[in-house]
């Protein structure tokens, strides 16, 4: 039976100590739940931040840089720090790892996501645990972006992957701050992430040395979700945390449903390798329904279109001069505008196809676009 593919990011709250440094204690305790995990025969990738938190004090700064400048150069120092540490607890266990620096810009440029997909597959072929990062030094709005949020979510796309676990200091999602509101009601289980879910997350984050928050991280699920990757939201302790998560006895949030594995290849292929053939305008009703309810988009959402596509080829989804989504069409284009704003059954009957939707919801991915400008 072949491995489950297991993505697990770990955040800066989840890694420092109260000063805002890098807590080895922590990390200790973090590499051997993951030990544990490859030992259960998992494939792991590692996403790590803690590189600013690493490398501060070696710079002569008493607390955690605020200014980019200041957080760029600890991040500088702090990265080779933070792999050697992690290197060498790896070590005690005859464990290999490797370092990813990485972009966001990376998987918007086909010739380097396949290079990162190709390391990536070879360094689990060797039994590898890569460790990747947001590139601190160059990427200026990684500091306020999400914390490697959205990065561990397109990664998990990237790879395949079975399942993302994103660690952080809050037991999973509530419906009210559970800090400042003793009437906080945790979800345990979600199968979609809705409009008001989101609505309900504020932007703050849970730790004064975190750059992410709740609302990152779900903004980084309902990416995950829309590539066919389940997501784990939450905290754990001791060394088979992660074990337990897998066994669904996690302390946290679980979102999403079972994907099959030519579901979740499927998706990928749509949002990193497919090439757009045209696109689609559709209305708020339609949006909200592709976004918030995992739902396929129907002839009756379908207002404008623009290009010359055939069945089978992609295009991009747009909502007011925004693209929200893309996916793999089952009308041509002359098809979609002869039948836009018609009911699905009149379309079925009028163009002998058995296929009610434009672009089915197996077919259909969120935009990365999209899920970085959501307010």
């Amino acid at each position: 039976m072949a491995k489950k593919r297991i993505v697990v990011k770990i955040g800066s709250s989840s890694l420092t100590n109260k000063n805002g440094g890098l807590d080895l204690i922590k990390l200790k305790e973090h590499t051997a739940a993951i030990a544990a995990l490859k030992k259960q025969n998992y494939e792991v990738i590692l996403i790590s931040s803690g590189a600013v938190s690493a490398g501060f004090y070696d710079l002569g700064y008493p607390t955690r840089p605020v200014t980019i400048a200041g957080k760029q150069a600890a991040a500088a120092v702090g990265q080779g720090l933070l792999i050697q540490a992690y290197t060498d607890e790896f070590r005690t266990f005859n464990m290999v790892t490797s370092q990813l620096l990485l972009t966001k810009d990376v998987f918007s440029n086909e010739t380097q996501y396949s290079n990162v997909y190709s390391t990536l597959t070879e360094l689990l072929k060797r039994d590898v645990i890569p460790i990747i990062n947001e590139n601190d030094t160059v990427a200026i709005d990684e500091l306020t972006f999400g914390d490697n949020d959205m990065l561990s979510a397109l990664v998990s796309g990237l790879v395949h992957a079975d399942f993302l676990i994103m660690l952080t200091d809050i037991n999973g999602l509530y419906d009210k701050n559970p800090n400042t509101d003793p009437t906080a009601k945790k979800y345990d289980r979600l199968k979609s992430l809705s409009k008001e879910i989101l609505q309900q997350t504020k932007h703050e984050s849970g730790s004064k040395f975190g750059t992410g928050g709740m609302k990152s991280k779900l903004l980084a699920a309902k990416t995950a979700l829309s590539l066919g990757v389940k997501v784990f939201v939450g905290t754990g302790k001791g060394e088979d945390k992660l074990i337990r998560i897998m066994q669904d006895d996690g302390d946290g949030t679980y979102i999403g449903e079972d994907s099959t594995k030519s579901l979740r290849k499927q998706k990928q292929w749509i949002a990193f390798h497919s090439d757009i053939s045209g696109s689609i305008h559709v209305d708020k009703g339609a949006s909200e329904a592709i976004l918030y309810q995992g739902k396929s988009l129907l002839p009756a959402g379908v207002q404008s279109v623009e290009g010359t596509f055939s069945i089978g080829e992609v295009v991009d989804i747009v909502y007011n001069d925004s693209i929200i989504a893309k996916g793999q069409v089952n009308y041509d284009a002359e098809d979609i505008i002869k039948f836009k704003g018609e009911a699905s059954h009149i379309v079925m009957e009028q163009s002998a196809n058995e296929r009610p939707e434009v672009v089915h919801r197996d077919r259909l991915v969120l935009s990365i676009e999209e899920a970085y400008n959501y307010e």
